[in-house]
């Protein structure tokens, strides 16, 4: 190697992710996207189906919703593989290192995260119900990718990879607007399921990952991030490690052996026959 030749600068974000001004516009983007495919899916589930207009007003809300998070689950997938498998700045300094493509899922994320808020209140207050373990995981949620628009030293590694979490909404939207529909009993619903309870362990094995990271680079951590931010991070890593992972693992394979809807009451699915033993088909959806 030639001993003159220098190592190649690191990427670095462009000074327009900086200005607040361009800051809040795409975090209006991202809220306005996903408020967007909220609407979209409540528009073409009216004009196409069946089981959603069978369905009360608050199930309609969680439909859309459920629709909204699988769009952004496919955004945070790729932002998540993208961090783990491509060499960058991020990669290459894993607390400080930002891009322009991290920058614009950070920012992003932050609007689908004040939209989620938004219509969960919204809808608490309209059914005049409280989900507190989803309000909890919410509020982590926005105020974790908050953080890191306020204190914008931090390196987007972590943010990025913790982003990767939302691997299983695809498939969890999947299930559910099946499980209305009547088709549990079908093929593609369990091996949907299969692959939905795997996304899950895959969740659980990439905290433990995300804790490895965090300890082998504490010196860093503890000197270049804000203890604010470290207090909500790990606060949030130590509920998704210890509780959220393990239970909605728990919940989702159980609910391939016996499929009911616990997120309403665990109201059981007609799958292969009524109370008089007549055969169910499944609704059209």
């Amino acid at each position: 190697m030639d001993p003159q030749q220098q190592t190649s600068p690191l990427p670095q974000p462009s000074a327009k992710y900086f200005s607040w001004d361009y800051r809040l516009q795409l975090i209006g983007l991202g809220f306005a996207f996903y408020a967007a495919i909220f609407l979209l899916s409540h528009l073409l589930s009216v004009a196409l189906s069946r089981t959603y207009n069978s369905l009360p007003a608050k199930e309609k809300v969680f439909w859309n919703l459920a629709a909204t998070r699988a769009a952004f689950g496919i955004q945070s997938t790729v932002a998540g593989l993208r961090a783990l498998t491509e060499d960058s700045a991020l990669s290459a300094d894993r607390v400080k290192g930002q891009e322009d493509w991290s920058w614009f899922n950070v920012l992003t994320a932050t609007g689908f995260f004040v939209f989620e808020n938004v219509a969960l209140h919204a809808s608490s207050v309209v059914f005049r119900s409280f989900d507190l373990p989803l309000a909890t995981h919410h509020f982590f949620a926005l105020s974790g990718y908050a953080g890191a628009v306020v204190w914008d030293s931090l390196g987007h590694f972590l943010p990025m990879v913790t982003l990767l979490l939302e691997m299983s909404t695809p498939f969890t939207c999947i299930s559910w607007m099946l499980l209305k529909a009547g088709w549990a009993c079908t093929l593609f619903w369990k091996a949907n399921q299969w692959v939905m309870i795997h996304t899950f362990h895959c969740r659980m094995v990439l905290t433990y990952y995300m804790w490895w990271v965090t300890l082998t680079h504490w010196g860093e951590l503890s000197t270049h991030v804000a203890l604010p931010q470290l207090l909500l991070f790990f606060s949030g890593l130590a509920l998704l490690t210890f509780i959220i992972n393990p239970l909605w693992t728990h919940k989702k394979t159980m609910q391939l052996l016996n499929p009911v809807d616990w997120n309403f009451g665990n109201k059981p699915i007609p799958t292969n026959g009524d109370a008089k033993g007549q055969s169910v088909k499944p609704h059209a959806s």
